[in-house]
């Protein structure tokens, strides 16, 4: 008895401390072109988690590990929003094609957080038309710290009626308050600011309003941790210093990165930061400033540097890892990862069937806009001209094996090369290994001879680089265009085709750029 008892009580431990969140729902109206992703709303690196397909009834299923109990942000049809979301939820999320995600429904275990997150978000923005924020910005200092009292207790005090009203998790209501305070401190730092800037740049606040500032940030450890908000209030208030000491430190260093210059800013004068705020506020730096496609090889590995000696805090650590992985893919000649994908016909497939040829590896979903029409006539061109030398490799990224037959037979029809599927679409093998996202896609990778990564990840045929990459692996020499010029006047191109690559490279540039994911 002692022994099933002690199974059971293991049982309930595995199931309280799983991460993992179940999705169901429907979305009428819902495109099977369209994804649902979510995002971690509180992490540095807004990789989704997720891409769920919806199916032609408009429902959708899907499961993912949740980091940490949070914030995230759900995205569909270029529409987003904020749900609270914890591990070992099943969460049942529903809504019309035409409002959601900027309003849903949700039953199951994620009700209650988010009905009350909902209530006290709609209390903010019917509050936020009463205050008069910039009249209140311009009053004297004692008006200014009464007013931001009187905001702190009326919205405090709507959390509070919503907590007894709908019953949320302890943590959902620490996090609202939290969110608040962070609100609260970027509108006593923009008083400040401001104050500073109207010609009195020695003007300093009094200790009323430093104490109410330290009571804002009582939390900070875990509001640094949770609340991008905070961490913009942070570099806010070190802008204006650390553009001082960047001036005075990057005179005559041509090649040096903004990540470098505030890694040193944060060591010599930020010593009383805490680590945790150095790591997320660094981090968050390194993502905006030095990680995005294109690049140079030497800044990559300049910022790989930082993340190993400068982040001390493993989760931040790793999820940049991850994130500059997925914008700048692999090192040139790293052995390129054997993964399993498969045939039309059930086949198994290896990559290592290659070698001794290079090859180019094509990512792609049939529910992406930016293949097709635009892209495919291109990518054709391009095959034509280069597979003499060099083999292509199409791996599709769909949902099930019968939409990569009925797409690869049909939109890569007469194009020679390989076609495979990759079991499991965009949480396949080969996508984690090769960092495969909906944004990326379609994706081009070159691989050499001998198995080794030849290039970057490229979103555009038409990248000038591509093209040098395909000489020099093959012993081409592609005919070439004046990218200042209409394409239509180099290399006695087809007017539908040159058209054609007109519109991809603008697709794929756009889509290789993806806006950031708007949170509160």
């Amino acid at each position: 008895m002692k022994k099933y008892l002690l199974l059971f009580i293991i049982a309930v431990f595995a199931m309280s401390c799983s991460k993992k969140v179940e999705v169901k729902g429907k979305i009428t109206g819902g495109s099977p072109l369209e994804r649902i992703e979510f995002i971690e709303a509180s992490g540095v690196a807004t990789l989704p988690l997720i891409n769920i397909g919806v199916n032609k009834d408009g429902t959708f299923a899907g499961s993912f590990e949740a980091p940490r109990s949070g914030m995230y942000v759900v995205s569909y049809g270029g529409k987003q929003n904020l749900i609270y979301l914890k591990g070992g939820q099943k969460l049942d999320i529903s809504g019309n094609a035409l409002t959601f995600p900027t309003e849903y429904v949700i039953t199951g275990d994620a009700k209650k957080n988010n009905d009350f997150f909902t209530a006290t978000q709609k209390y903010l923005s019917t509050y936020a038309q009463k205050v008069n924020m910039n009249e209140l910005l311009a009053k004297d200092e004692n008006t200014f710290l009464k007013g931001m009292e009187k905001v702190q207790a009326d919205i405090t005090k709507n959390i509070e009626e919503n907590e007894k009203k709908f019953g949320p998790d302890s943590e959902m209501v620490a996090w609202k308050k939290n969110d608040l305070a962070s609100t609260l401190l970027t509108i006593m730092n923009q008083y400040e600011m401001s104050h500073k800037q109207m010609g009195n740049p020695s003007f300093k606040v009094t200790k009323a309003f430093t104490d109410f500032t330290n009571k804002l940030e009582e939390n900070k450890e875990v509001m640094v941790k949770e609340n991008p908000y905070y961490r913009q209030y942070l570099l806010g208030k070190m802008s204006a210093d650390f553009q001082k000491y960047a001036q005075a430190n990057s005179a005559g260093k041509t090649d040096i990165t903004t990540s470098e210059l505030f890694a040193e800013y944060l060591k010599k004068n930020q010593k009383d930061l805490s680590q945790t705020a150095k790591d997320y506020l660094l981090a968050y730096v390194m993502a905006q400033s030095d990680i995005h496609p294109g690049s140079p090889a030497k800044t990559v590995e300049k910022i790989k540097k930082i993340i190993d000696t400068d982040i001390k805090d493993n989760t931040v650590k790793e999820d940049l890892k991850k994130i500059q992985f997925a914008i700048n893919g692999f090192k040139i000649g790293e052995q390129a990862p054997e993964v399993s994908v498969v045939k039309a016909d059930g086949k198994s497939y290896a990559f290592s069937e290659n070698k001794g040829k290079p090859y180019m590896l094509a990512f792609y979903a049939s529910w992406n806009p930016y293949i097709g029409e635009a892209t495919v006539p291109v990518l054709k061109e391009i095959v034509n001209f280069y597979k003499s030398k060099m083999n292509f490799v199409f791996v599709n990224v769909d949902d099930t094996k019968d939409q990569f037959v009925k797409t690869s037979s049909s939109l890569l029809k007469g194009i020679a090369g390989t076609n495979v599927y990759a079991d499991g679409g965009l949480n396949s093998d080969i996508a984690k290994k090769y960092g495969i996202y909906g944004f990326k896609l379609p994706c081009f990778i070159i691989v050499d001879k001998d198995g080794k990564i030849a290039s970057k990840p490229f979103f555009n045929l038409g990248d000038p680089e591509l093209v040098t990459v395909l000489d020099k692996q093959t012993g081409l020499s592609a005919p070439k265009v004046n990218p200042n010029v209409q394409l239509q006047q180099g290399a006695g191109m087809d007017p539908a085709v040159v058209a054609a690559q007109q519109q991809a490279a603008a697709a794929a540039q756009q889509q290789a750029n993806p806006q950031p994911a708007q949170t509160k």
